[in-house]
């Protein structure tokens, strides 16, 4: 799947949105790419799914033996790339403000775990979800996600396998271009939601 057909999906679940957003990040940016209107589509998270499944499984060094998506944005990617690969797949979730493994989930200690997101920008909710599969006895091998907005720059502290990569600028509060300050933001993300 090429990185156009992948944006042509979020464009048809009309999940490419134009404006002035705050990301999960904190930063801000002129695209937001709403990907609970791509996952709500079964065949559409199922195609993207099984496309970045062929990109890992040529990528990867050693075998993984389970998935592991940081809640709640990932859990739909994360069960998909699970089915794709024939593995089992679990999430992390927030517990006073950090990821953790609950409902029965576990790791034995050293199993190579292959993380699942769905969009990266900064890397920070990949991370923090690595470090909770480290603090939990795995060892993460990779991570994979559908579109890293990075375009190749967020440092995960391990490989990351994204089905497109796209230079999508963004900016901190202080840092804003003119354009930008003369339109009021918009927050659609996910997080700090109660």
């Amino acid at each position: 799947m090429t990185e156009d057909e992948v944006l042509d999906e979020f464009r048809a679940s009309r999940a490419l949105l134009e404006g002035h957003f705050i990301l999960s990040s904190g930063r801000h940016s002129r695209t937001y790419l709403e990907k609970a209107r791509v996952f709500m589509y079964p065949e559409r998270a199922a195609r993207l799914c099984a496309a970045l499944a062929v990109k890992v499984k040529a990528a990867l060094k050693e075998p993984v033996s389970c998935i592991v998506s940081p809640a709640v944005g990932a859990i739909v990617p994360g069960y998909e790339m699970a089915r794709a690969l024939g593995l089992p797949g679990m999430f992390a979730e927030r517990v006073d403000g950090k990821f953790a493994l609950r409902r029965g989930f576990s790791l034995a200690p050293g199993e190579p775990v292959l993380m699942v997101e769905d969009i990266v920008t900064t890397g920070l909710s990949s991370r923090e979800c690595l470090d909770a599969i480290r603090a939990h006895g795995g060892r993460p091998v990779a991570a994979a996600c559908i579109i890293d907005r990075s375009n190749g720059t967020a440092d995960i502290g391990v490989p990351l396998i994204a089905l497109a990569q796209l230079n999508i600028p963004s900016w901190s509060a202080d840092e804003l271009p003119d354009d930008l300050k003369a339109i009021a933001a918009v927050k659609p993300g996910s997080r700090g939601l109660a």
